[in-house]
């Protein structure tokens, strides 16, 4: 899916390009989870698998009631259903730890440093995992996650996102359901988005932009959730956008938040980054103003970065790279 982005538009407006490239994201509706999936139940195993492969999670919860559209187990209940689905990927990773536990114990036996530190670790997520604690809900130091959680690839260390799936009436403000939803997961470091999916799937019908905006203000909003969900799922996987602009193409390409200036080459070529010299960088905010590359440079707000750049969300650049 396209990232959405009215920064691209006005580049495009500026320089007139014969191409316009959005920054994508792209996001996988995988089968749904029932209990028992960690035992093999449903897909179990293979829901597992995908989930595993993904960077984020994007968990929509039904927080609606409607008697003509029947909950799989009789009820509206968004907490019960976070839980069901909570305990399964918990239950993934305990099998994780346990097996990752029996390595490191040897080694912590013979009086390895590194290894203990490790089992400290492994043992404090073992036990939040047996409270119903999510890993990414474990306090640890960065060092300890960077060390030891980042290659164990804990489903539950995800970054997640959760979608309450509301009746039209809720949309702009939420209801009941929703509350509990943000109580229940204030300790996770988790988003929350609120949409009306099939408001939402009624808007995307409709032939004209005029008649979708139309739509949007009746109910007090100000663009479709859509556009919402994308970027949030965007800043979830901690992204931001830099641009090229030229007569051929104007496009946003996709960094992760910190990266430097060789990096964000290498987005384009690896040429680009094992080469790299410099980048000439404008800020967005100076292309507006001025209007063109060429004012841009008159006026000398063309910048001359180095290696250590560290490339800020919206900068348009050049890349000057020998190979």
């Amino acid at each position: 899916m396209n990232v959405p982005d009215p920064r691209l538009q006005k580049l495009e407006e500026l320089v007139n390009p014969e191409r316009v490239l959005p920054a994508t994201v792209e996001i996988v509706d995988i089968a749904g989870l029932v209990k028992g999936a960690s035992k093999g139940e449903g897909l179990g195993n293979q829901f597992l698998a995908n989930i595993r492969e993904t960077d984020a999670i994007l968990h929509v919860l039904r927080c609606f009631d409607n008697d003509n559209i029947v909950h799989v187990d009789g009820s509206v209940d968004p907490i019960r259903d976070k839980e069901v689905i909570d305990m399964e990927l918990q239950l993934k990773d305990l099998e994780t730890v346990d097996k990752k536990l029996e390595k490191v114990k040897q080694a912590a036996k013979t009086g390895n440093k590194e290894a203990q530190k490790e089992e400290a670790v492994l043992l404090k997520i073992k036990e939040a995992l047996e409270a119903g604690v999510s890993v990414r809900a474990v306090a640890l130091e960065e060092d300890e996650r960077e060390e030891f959680v980042k290659p164990a690839q804990f489903i539950t260390d995800k970054p997640v996102l959760y979608v309450c799936n509301v009746d039209e009436s809720s949309a702009a403000k939420g209801n009941a359901y929703v509350d509990q939803v943000r109580e229940a997961v204030k300790n996770e470091n988790a988003e929350i988005l609120v949409l009306a999916v099939s408001t939402e799937a009624d808007i995307a019908e409709l032939e004209s932009y005029e008649e979708r905006q139309m739509f949007l203000e009746d109910m007090g909003l100000d663009e479709p959730g859509s556009s919402k969900l994308i970027r949030a799922a965007y800043k979830l996987l901690n992204l931001q956008t830099y641009f090229t602009a030229g007569v051929k193409e104007v496009r946003a390409w996709t960094i992760h938040i910190g990266e430097t200036a060789p990096k964000a080459a290498g987005v384009i070529h690896s040429d680009f980054e094992k080469g790299f010299i410099r980048a000439e960088v404008i800020s967005y905010e100076d292309y507006v103003t001025y209007g063109s590359e060429a004012k841009v440079k008159e006026a000398g707000k063309m910048r001359v970065e180095g290696k250590e750049y560290v490339v800020k969300d919206g900068d348009i650049m050049h890349f000057r790279f020998n190979v």
